[in-house]
């Protein structure tokens, strides 16, 4: 397309180079015409050179700012010609101004990164050349099963086009993971969360080689995801319908509830009407006592020590555990062992001893809703067992919603321990006749509350090793939290892709957010409910997009 064709279409101003700011082969800077409408994330485009004899390319830059600028020595001279500031007349001298919108380059059709000429005309990008801009151009006309449709971009001119991301680095083999940052409520990650899962799994040919687990951690948020919501809003259908999905409530899921005090499933109201409840007993949870004491510090070693002691003592059947197979005998042993001056005493000292046990007791009794007993009714399950058996083509809502933080911990790292062997191992437990799910998607809220900055511990370790190895494995986590500052670094610096809602200028500064431009960091603290900017591991710059809320039964509060 020559510049003369350019011109017919809207025309926004053209680029400007001046002296003391220069165009570089990463920005450019462009004038507005007048009564003309650009805001932050708006994609643009502008004519660039080429080899000889070839069309001029396009350069496509998103704009990350704008400013409005006059002849104006000083902002005094401003205050004198308004008549020494009165607000009420016109000023005597009218300034010439103009308002100046920058942009960095995402990408260029040809290659070519020579800074672009001044004087260049620059209108709104189409939306083929947003495609282009973001380097999906080719994704969708050539590899369309791996473009996973991730919300709308919308212009300010009204154009629009759906963001997409290459399921190579969402699912692997590439990189993968994503987390979700952002303001609660206002970034609606839980929302977006299940919008991307609804997204994969119908982008997905082989739906039986992928399993959904989900963690509710809030009340009764996702404990009706495979019932239909109230009919969505045209405006919400439309966004669906445009990026190809269908808006449904979730298929083949399996809730998975905490035992409470009475024996019943200790979760918010409404309770699914198909469940299965879990429970610990002792001899289920004795290879993950560390995971119960994540929460505790241990700079001497010595808790580590204990457990792996009890641990060790019960799994190979050693005379002195013979009599402990319940939480109330576990207790009792330790009880003795803190008199006893037999070998115990030679390992660790009485004191250790009691503390260990006194935590143990305000686990496992003081303070427990119910889930840990002496021995499991028939129609308790264990996670553990639940979870070796994951089908394909099937969602897991595992409810935590009730649970005191140190059994929240437990049933987490329990579910990525058991996912992990499950991918990991050739487990003989395994009774399910179909393959093991080729991908496992984990997605759990909160998640500064298991892998939060500076951590070692126990349940750390497990969110680290499925961060930074469960790519290679297939399993994939879809986190979210508020503040990404608070997440283990490891963790989110594993995430292929990056979500983010509207963040506090504090949150948006910290060193987590250096990827981004200093000016859309100031742009993220005016994202609206609805609005969330992407990077994605194959996108130059962060994208705004918009997406539709999700069409199952959603609890109000």
């Amino acid at each position: 397309m020559t510049e003369e064709q350019t011109e017919v279409k809207k025309a926004l101003g053209r680029t400007s180079a001046t002296e003391r700011e220069p165009i570089t082969s990463d920005k450019f800077a462009f004038w507005l015409s007048n009564e003309i409408i650009v805001n932050p994330f708006d994609i643009v485009a502008v004519k660039q050179v080429n080899q000889p004899g070839e069309e001029d390319s396009d350069t496509f830059g998103l704009v990350t700012n704008l400013e409005h600028r006059t002849d104006a020595p000083n902002h005094l001279a401003n205050f004198i010609s308004s008549n020494f500031g009165e607000t009420d007349e016109e000023p005597n001298t009218n300034r010439q101004g103009t308002t100046v919108a920058f942009a960095n380059v995402l990408s260029n059709s040809d290659d070519i990164y020579m800074p672009v000429p001044s004087e260049k005309i620059v209108h709104f990008a189409e939306p083929d050349d947003i495609q282009k801009a973001l380097g999906t151009d080719l994704l969708i006309k050539e590899r369309k099963k791996d473009a996973i449709p991730a919300g709308l971009i919308k212009m300010s001119n009204g154009a629009s086009t759906v963001a997409y991301l290459d399921k190579r680095y969402v699912l692997g083999p590439e990189s993968a993971h994503v987390n979700i940052s952002g303001i609660s409520g206002l970034a609606t990650k839980t929302s977006y969360a299940m919008f991307l899962l609804q997204s994969i799994l119908q982008t997905t040919e082989d739906k039986e080689d992928i399993a959904v687990i989900i963690l509710n951690v809030k009340q009764a948020d996702l404990l009706q995801v495979d019932k239909r919501g109230p009919e969505l809003k045209p405006e919400q259908k439309a966004m669906w319908e445009a990026m190809g999905l269908e808006p449904k409530p979730f298929e083949n899921v399996r809730y998975l509830l905490p035992r409470g005090p009475s024996g019943g499933p200790n979760s918010y109201q409404p309770i699914p009407s198909i469940y299965s409840t879990y429970a610990y007993d002792l001899p289920g949870t004795v290879d993950k006592l560390d995971l119960l004491f994540s929460n505790v510090a241990d700079s001497s070693g010595t808790i580590e020590g204990i457990y792996a002691e009890i641990a060790s003592g019960i799994q190979g059947n050693e005379s002195d555990f013979a009599n402990v197979q319940s939480w109330e005998q576990l207790l009792e042993f330790l009880r003795i062992k803190m008199q006893d001056k037999g070998r115990w005493r030679g390992l660790f000292a009485g004191s250790s001893l009691g503390m260990f046990r006194r935590h143990l007791r305000r686990a496992v009794q003081t303070r427990q809703t119910g889930i840990f007993v002496g021995s499991r009714a028939r129609n308790e399950k264990l996670l553990r067992n639940e979870l070796i058996n994951i089908k394909g083509g099937n969602t897991y809502v595992i409810d935590i919603a009730k649970l005191a933080d140190d059994e929240q911990t437990l049933v987490f790292g329990d579910i990525l321990r058991t996912i992990y062997s499950v991918k990991a191992e050739d487990l003989e437990e395994r009774t399910e006749e179909t393959d093991v799910p080729g991908k496992i998607i984990i997605f759990v809220d909160e998640l500064n509350k298991y892998a939060p900055t500076g951590s070692g511990s126990p349940i750390t370790q497990q969110v680290l090793d499925v961060a930074e190895r469960g790519r290679s494995l297939g399993v994939i986590l879809i986190s979210a939290q508020q503040f990404m500052s608070a997440v283990h670094p490891r963790v989110t610096g594993n995430s292929a892709s990056k979500i983010i809602g509207r963040t506090g200028s504090s949150e948006v500064n910290a060193p987590d957010y250096r990827f981004l431009d200093q000016d859309i960091r100031g742009a993220v603290t005016r994202l609206t409910k609805g609005e969330l900017l992407i990077s994605h591991a194959i996108y130059r710059q962060p994208v705004k997009i918009i997406f539709p809320m999700p069409a199952y039964e959603q609890e109000q509060h």
